[in-house]
Parts: C-alpha cells; structure tokens; sequence
C-alpha cells in the first residue's frame, strides 16, 4: 500500500526514531525534502539528457549518492565517503579542461540541457543550505565529506551546465550589469 495515513495530522518518522514523531514542518522534513527535490529533478535533467553520454552517467551516480545523503539526514547508518567527494572535483577538473575558462558570471541558458542544469544547481545550493542548518542546529551531526560533497555539487551541475552549452555550440552570456 502507498498510503499508511499515519502522516494525515502533519507529523512523519525518520529511521532513528523509535516512536516519536515530529511535525512535517519542521528543520529535519525540511531539509530531507530538499534533498528529495533535488534527487527528482537531477532525474528529470537525466532523463532529458539520456542521449548525452557525457552527462547523463554522471547524474545516476550523483542520484546514488544523494541517496546516501538522504539515508544519513533520515537517521540511517549511511555516509558518503571522501572518494565521492573526490570524484566530484576529478569530473569538474576534467569538465574544465574541455571548456573555456570562465570569464565571469553567466546568464543561465543557452541550451535547455543547460538551463535545466542550472535549476539543478539552485535546487543543490537549497539542499545544502538545510543540511548545514540541521547541523549547525544540532539536530544532525552530518559527516563531513557529505557537507563537502553537497557544496562540490553545485559546482559540478554549473561544469555541466557549461558543458551543455560547450557541446552545442552556444557560446556563454555574461550580464552586462
């Protein structure tokens, strides 16, 4: 069954708590929402670019190890490591080396690969965001290579988002302020 109706008066379970419940407004819901957002829409962003053998492996694995991070905020005895952290910045190093160097800020966009890339970027800086409240609240202690892979994240879906447009043919906007 999808539905247990336990939730119906605005409180959920996470993996830790034995019986207590809490109030799905509050920090912890929060932030593993954000996380799930995220996760969905780097899926959706995978899907519309299946074709692209460049980018669309990279996003799986990501939603694997969002997964992960999603298990630990919840409670459950699961952490990403160092390594994925690691992995992160060898595929950003690599994404810059097959593009020109950045040159200031750019106007998301170009392709719709791209603008889809850069929603996913917004979505990873929110996650971020919650997971570092919940542990500067003190409601999580949050592994440290997950914090460091969420803020590398970021930063790898605006490599990717650059390379979407690299790849096309669509040369970067800059805001002329």
């Amino acid at each position: 069954m999808l539905y247990t109706g336990k939730g119906d008066a605005g409180t959920t379970k996470v993996f830790d708590s034995t019986k207590e419940r809490i109030s799905k407004s509050s920090d912890l819901p929060e932030a593993l929402g954000a996380l799930d957002e995220l996760n969905a829409f780097v899926g959706f962003v995978k899907a519309y670019a299946a074709e692209n053998a460049r980018i669309a492996p990279i996003l799986r694995q990501v939603q694997e190890e969002l997964f992960i991070i999603q298990a630990e905020i919840a409670g459950a005895d699961k952490r990403v490591n160092t390594a994925a952290m690691e992995r992160l910045e060898q595929v950003i190093n690599n994404v810059e080396k097959a593009i020109p160097a950045l040159k200031g800020f750019s106007i998301a966009g170009g392709t719709e690969l791209s603008a889809l890339l850069d929603v996913a970027r917004t979505l990873a800086r929110r996650a971020e965001r919650r997971v570092v409240a919940l542990a500067e609240a003190g409601v999580r202690d949050v592994n440290a290579p997950t914090l460091a892979y969420l803020n590398r994240l970021s930063s790898l879906l605006f490599a990717l988002a650059r390379l979407a447009n690299h790849l096309a043919g669509v040369p970067e906007e800059n805001p002329r302020y």
